[in-house]
């Protein structure tokens, strides 16, 4: 098993290190060719309990980065790269000096589906997760059984004129989702692959109710 290693020194943190300790972890996983701004400048929106971590993907790709590469077929990647660019993150997670007392999971387009492949590496680690125009990579993964039984609470809001996110990824993550998540869904009208002040709201929603 490969793990492609993230730089630490790239994380954006909501707090110190030492306001770390004791409090919940979200972690930001942007999509591709973005950066760990981008997703960042969302955490004036986002609840205030957990410490907010923006990582930078492993693969430089044009003006930023990518978690893997896209594949011959959109929405279609190696389900292995995707899970070597997870497995970073895992082994980040591992690395870290002040351990929080839960984690969440938030990720747009490719770092949505670096969420999903989190999930199923790991599916006791994660207490939710936010999808945003993201997809399932699809394959086998061994925590599946075991994510099955948890089903931990998932947000997935998606746009009708995302031109990014092929149907065919949307079909696969439309089947799986509800038999491994306790799936709140939210499609909205004339959206394309962005996120929209009504998916943000309800996104943040969905965030404040896993905190209470």
């Amino acid at each position: 098993m490969t793990a492609l290693p993230l730089d630490p020194a790239a994380v954006l943190w909501s707090a110190s290190e030492h306001d770390r300790a004791d409090r919940p972890l979200l972690v930001l996983l942007h999509g591709y060719g973005s950066n760990e701004a981008d997703l960042f400048d969302l955490a004036p929106y986002l609840p205030l309990s957990p410490v907010i971590a923006s990582l930078r993907a492993p693969i430089p790709m044009g003006p930023g980065h990518a978690w893997f590469e896209l594949g011959a077929q959109p929405g279609v990647p190696d389900p292995q790269a995707v899970t070597d660019a997870a497995r970073g993150v895992l082994d980040w997670l591992d690395a870290l000096t002040v351990q929080p007392t839960s984690i969440g999971l938030l990720g747009f387009s490719q770092g949505g589906a670096m969420t999903l492949q989190l999930l199923r590496l790991a599916p006791g680690r994660f207490d939710h997760a936010v999808i945003l125009a993201g997809f399932l990579a699809g394959g086998q993964q061994a925590g599946d059984t075991e994510l099955g039984a948890r089903k931990p609470p998932v947000f997935w809001g998606r746009g009708t004129a995302d031109a990014v996110i092929s149907a065919t990824a949307i079909d696969r993550t439309q089947a799986w989702l509800p038999d491994h998540a306790t799936l709140t869904e939210r499609i909205y009208e004339g959206l394309g692959h962005s996120v929209s002040q009504a998916e943000l709201a309800d996104a943040v929603a969905f965030l404040n109710e896993q905190h209470a």
